[in-house]
């Protein structure tokens, strides 16, 4: 019995989603579960309007996941949490370092966008020191 929602409230297309009964039954959980586990910030569904709960197909994963965790692993609930967190940041990493690796190869690709100049160690100073490939040295009186 899986519900459209009209409307989803997170970035990615979510698809089908389930109300609370259908996921708890999905998982094989009981409903009041789900509902712990919202409150814990383990599972966070979509609600309508009215407040109702929607469960992605994601969601009923993650609730399986957290059942075989703690079930079958003995993890307890704030070892989940820690864990789904370091999951979703491990995540995020891998999007943004394939994204700078992206971003370094078309870089790399395009020579003429390349910065001209270089940057150079100035050992022991706080001078800031601007070299330009092919300019001339300024006198300090020029500089005023």
């Amino acid at each position: 019995m899986a519900k459209k929602t009209p409307r989803a409230t997170h970035t990615e297309d979510l698809g089908e989603v389930f109300v609370i009964s259908v996921a708890a039954e999905l998982a094989g959980m009981h409903a009041q579960t789900l509902r712990t586990y919202d409150r814990l910030g383990l599972v966070t569904p979509q609600r309508t309007s009215g407040g109702g709960r929607r469960y992605s197909r994601r969601d009923v994963d993650m609730l399986r996941k957290i059942q075989r965790l703690s079930q079958e692993d003995g993890v307890n609930l704030a070892g989940i949490k820690a864990i789904i967190e370091l999951a979703e940041k491990n995540d995020r990493l891998r999007k943004e370092n394939e994204r700078l690796r992206e971003d370094i190869a078309e870089l790399k690709s395009q020579p003429h966008a390349r910065p001209r100049g270089e940057i150079v160690h100035v050992p022991r100073s706080t001078a800031i020191v601007m070299w330009e490939p092919g300019g001339r040295r300024r006198h300090s009186a020029e500089r005023r």
